[in-house]
Formats: structure tokens, sequence, C-alpha cells
């Protein structure tokens, strides 16, 4: 594996290692791949305060170290994927150490001045859990009151195989549940700070009640929420 740049030049494979990883944004897209996201555009939907510039620069870099492969998509002209290496496989339980890490370690407060809808909106479709769903195609949408009007509305279509997709305009179905919050409180509950039933007083359902009475269930919530914050 050769490195991106000059960098420690240390013998250590700490060194080494921070040589490839520890650029800007670096270990944040090494996340989204290990969650499963392939191509630029679902990539940069991960990371969307990333430039497409820095994007295309890190993800050089990572298959120039060796750790991302990629590959054109046959079916469709222009249009690649990359993947991870063996190595890149190998960084699965450093990102899940380090994503513990900062849930234990790090001040909540912090974390939650770091609001982003659409990240916490891609997260919540890549990690929902639609078996406490109804058998059909389910469509629940999101109004963040708090929030400037284009970035009010979301919608999750969960279909029934399980397919989940996230829409930033109508979809054109029937809305099943509408959910509305405030972005903060819907954050905290994705990151385990609190729950649906703490924050009963802060959000508001309209419409199927056995939708909006399993939504803990369903939502399931961030990997690393399951880490119990240090409290000195």
């Amino acid at each position: 594996m050769e490195m991106a740049h000059a960098g420690y030049k240390q013998f250590c494979p700490l060194a080494m290692a921070a040589e490839v990883l520890c650029t800007r944004w670096t270990m944040v897209l090494v996340r989204e791949l290990i969650a499963g996201s392939t191509r630029f555009n679902d990539l940069r939907r991960g990371v969307p305060k990333m430039s497409p510039t820095l994007l295309s620069q890190r993800l050089k870099e990572l298959e120039e170290a060796g750790i991302v492969t990629r590959k054109p998509v046959a079916t469709e002209r222009g249009i690649f994927e990359y993947k991870l290496s063996d190595a890149g496989h190998d960084l699965r339980e450093v990102v899940i150490a380090m994503g513990m890490w900062g849930q234990k370690w790090v001040e909540t407060s912090i974390s939650l001045k770091n609001l982003d809808p659409s990240l916490l909106m891609w997260d919540m479709r890549r990690n929902l859990d639609p078996s406490p769903l109804p058998d059909r195609r389910v469509v629940i949408q999101f109004l963040y009151h708090d929030l400037p009007s284009t970035k009010q509305d979301w919608w999750l279509v969960v279909e029934p195989d399980g397919t989940v997709d996230l829409c930033w305009s109508d979809p054109g179905f029937d809305v099943d549940l509408y959910v509305t919050t405030d972005l903060r409180t819907m954050t905290a509950i994705w990151m385990g700070v609190t729950d649906v039933r703490s924050e009963s007083d802060r959000i508001e359902f309209d419409g199927a009640r056995e939708i909006a009475s399993t939504m803990q269930s369903w939502l399931k919530l961030s990997p690393f929420a399951a880490q119990k914050k240090y409290v000195a």
C-alpha cells in the first residue's frame, strides 16, 4: 500500500496509517463506504457538506492507497462504483471504535450543534427497519418546522420488499403518517440521547396510529447509539 503524500516520515505503523486516513473527511467517507454506498451521488448524500471536488480527490487517494477500487458500471455509461478492498474492509472495526469513542466522550451539546437534515434523513433511510410496518407501501413524511421551507419536508417511502427511498420532493403517494418536530429533537433521538416517548411533547403525529406507536422500533438508531455517554 503506497502513501498518497508525504507525511510524518516515521516508521511507526500508526504514523503510516495516519498519513492515509487522517486527512480531512477521509474517515467519514470510509464510514459511508462501509455503510454500503458505492456511487458518487450516494456518497455525496452521506457527506453533504463535502464538496464534489474534494470527494473526487479523496476517492482517488483511497484508490491509490489500495483501500478503494473503482469499476465502471457496465449498464450505465460514465458511471463508476467505488468499493472497499480487503484493506478497506479491515477498517470497519476502526470506524466503529472511533464512532463509539465519539459517542461516549464527545459532549452531547457540542454534537447537537452540528445539525444537518439531509445527513440525518439519509442515515435514517439506511437504517430503517421495515419489519414493524404494514406489509405494503408505507409513506412517512417528516416536517421540521424550525427549518427554512426548502428543507422542511422529507419523505421516507418503504416498499413491501423492504426497499426504503428518501425523497426531497413529494413522491406523489398518499402519506400514512406525518411526523412534525424540530431537527434537534429528531437528531437527539437518532443519536440515542433521548427517545420518542420522552419527547412526546415535541413530536406531533398525524395519521396511522399503529405506525406512530412503533416509531422507536422501525426508526432504529444510529449504529453508535448503543454506546452510553460518559458521566463524570
